[in-house]
């Protein structure tokens, strides 16, 4: 009979993986809600079980070694299917009820949601949302971690092995003063497009790179980027430029106000894909169906 090998606790692994987020022992100790002591001792357990040093500590800087790197990544995806494995035991009969932790991006967030909540909690009385605004490289991250149930996000984006449930396409629109020449025409070829003039989003925000690859634009070209939508409107009302807005932040008169107009654009009409992501493992695959179902009917 082969010999038992020791396996490492949850809480071990949640200790580590709160060090390894906050690289300070003292902040990990207090998430944690435990002490200092107690904190390193359940790391140093680890460590012995594992047969490997995880954390190089001195007095100024707490750091992870390579294998602690590798650990953590497992620690983090552990924890969150233990989670799901919970979530399972005390699923409900009621379809989409109880709490649920949704993360959205920013060009999402607040032109999709606020049509789309009213309705959804009449649906489902007892659905608690809990939501998180974020780019989308931090809402993958927290979903995969186990802090979110589910994301909304816009595709193309790399999203490995986490599961899509797509929604809708979100066709885009040529956004400019009603002055520019290209906004007195009834539908704006792409090819007429000056790259140089697009002005994008910061780096980070997945709409820039839509916005790239549909008006061919080199990142050289111009080097004028805002760091949200309505410091974009505002730069293409200003005179800056013009930009490539989807239809979801249209439809929820985000140029109410301003004098900017919305063209839709010829023969090969770029878009983005709106979809909801989720773990493989998450227990909620019935609840995040009959989400995605009445999201991809907004």
């Amino acid at each position: 009979m082969a010999r038992s090998v020791p396996l490492p606790s949850l809480r071990q692994l949640r200790y580590f993986v709160t060090l390894a987020e906050k690289l300070n022992f003292r902040a990990a100790a207090e998430t944690c809600f435990v002490t200092q002591s107690t904190l390193s001792a359940g790391i140093k357990e680890l460590e012995t079980q594992l047969g490997t040093q995880l954390v190089e500590r001195d007095k100024r800087s707490v750091r992870l070694t390579p294998p602690g790197e590798q650990v953590a990544a497992r620690a983090r995806r552990l924890i969150a299917e233990a989670a799901d494995l919970v979530e399972t035991a005390r699923a409900t009969k009621a379809p989409l009820s109880g709490p649920l932790r949704l993360g959205a991006i920013p060009t999402i967030a607040p032109f999709l949601l606020p049509r789309a909540l009213p309705p959804l909690r009449a649906r489902y009385p007892r659905l608690r949302l809990f939501l998180r605004e974020d780019l989308t490289a931090r809402l993958l991250e927290q979903l995969r971690a186990g802090e979110l149930d589910a994301a909304l996000i816009a595709l193309p984006y790399a999203t490995g092995e986490l599961d899509l449930r797509r929604l809708y396409r979100d066709e885009f629109r040529f956004v400019a003063r009603r002055d520019h020449p290209l906004a007195r025409l009834a539908k704006v070829p792409v090819e007429r497009l000056d790259p140089a003039e697009v002005i994008l989003l910061e780096e980070g925000h997945c709409l820039r790179e839509h916005a790239i690859e549909a008006c061919g634009r080199s990142e050289r070209e111009n080097g004028i980027e805002a760091t949200s939508l309505p410091t974009l409107l505002q730069m293409v009302e200003g005179g800056l430029g013009v930009t490539l807005l989807p239809e979801t932040a249209l439809a929820a008169d985000i140029l109410s106000g301003t004098r900017l107009v919305a063209r839709p654009f010829a023969a090969r009409v770029p878009a983005r894909e709106i979809a909801l992501a989720a773990r493989g493992s998450s227990a909620r695959r019935r609840d995040l169906e009959l989400l995605a179902e009445f999201l991809s009917k907004r």
